[in-house]
């Protein structure tokens, strides 16, 4: 507030502190009734995250399929509360008008992973001097990293072979077509490998996946999807012999049955089916072979 815009009665000057006062303890209050929501929603995110991680520990036979939808939905829970949880943290407005009497703690940036590409964004300012004109020299610069995201995106790979003839002879030269992961097929590896990532890894059905990529402008059918998940495991079958080969030759094995509900297509109904995991891995006697499943 600018002086000349103060009154020069000392009594609407000494009601125009009292007011102000006012408000900055209703601010305080509001800040500190915030601050106590916060630590509630931390405390209950983190009781919620010790029941999880016990449900966890616990799933295991016929009560695996209750424990595995009780803990779907406390992830749920949680992300929930994470995600409000900024709703009782003071908002920037209200922090600078505290900042006189609760100056916020200063955290230490975090450290983004090295390997991830930089793309440089430098923000220089007038060349010349606002005050006198002169020309501005460099002394040095703040730098802060922002994580940002960019959408997988589609592309198409050209694969163009020239055909060359000799002129004297009549001999005709092609280089021979790459192989492709499916015969004559549409996709490349990297797009098979991220359906089945995104499927058996990610759960993320094909009908879904088919929706995703249409957004991208991409139509792939379901069906389509499902032709290329079967002819990618046929790729994979000697793959899987020899790593069944190789956790079978371990002289000490791990198992584990786990009962799960398996619909009966046309019947709407479900059966007990069973999954028998085994394990090689004796890191725990010191051996150094790598364990596998």
């Amino acid at each position: 507030m600018q002086t000349h815009t103060l009154p020069d009665d000392i009594e609407a000057l000494k009601r125009m502190i009292v007011e102000r006062d006012v408000r900055l303890d209703a601010m305080q209050g509001a800040l500190t009734a915030k601050e106590q929501e916060g630590q509630l929603l931390t405390l209950l995110i983190e009781k919620l995250k010790l029941q999880i991680a016990r449900f966890k520990r616990t799933q295991f036979g016929r009560s695996s399929e209750r424990i595995g939808e009780q803990l779907a939905q406390l992830e749920l829970l949680v992300e929930d509360l994470e995600a409000n949880q900024s709703t009782a943290q003071p908002a920037p407005a209200e922090m600078a008008s505290s900042a006189q009497t609760t100056a916020p703690a200063t955290q230490r940036p975090r450290e983004l992973p090295a390997h991830l590409p930089r793309q440089r964004i430098e923000h220089t300012p007038a060349c010349n001097c606002r005050t006198c004109g002169a020309a501005l020299i460099k002394i040095g610069e703040d730098v802060s990293e922002v994580l940002d995201y960019v959408p997988a995106s589609f592309k198409v790979i050209r694969h163009v072979r020239p055909k060359l003839s000799c002129p004297q002879c009549h001999v005709f030269v092609q280089a021979p077509a790459p192989q492709r992961p499916i015969d004559r097929g549409l996709p490349g590896p990297g797009l098979l490998a991220h359906v089945l990532v995104a499927k058996y890894a990610d759960h993320q059905p094909l009908y879904r996946q088919s929706e995703i990529y249409a957004r991208e402008g991409v139509e792939l059918s379901r069906s389509t999807l499902a032709d290329w998940v079967g002819s990618s495991a046929r790729l994979l079958d000697l793959l899987a012999l020899a790593l069944k080969d190789y956790v079978l030759r371990s002289g000490k094995l791990h198992a584990d049955d786990t009962p799960v509900p398996v619909l009966e297509p046309g019947r709407g109904k479900t059966k007990t089916g069973r999954l028998w995991t085994y394990v090689r891995d004796d890191r725990a006697s010191g051996s150094t072979d790598p364990p596998a499943v």
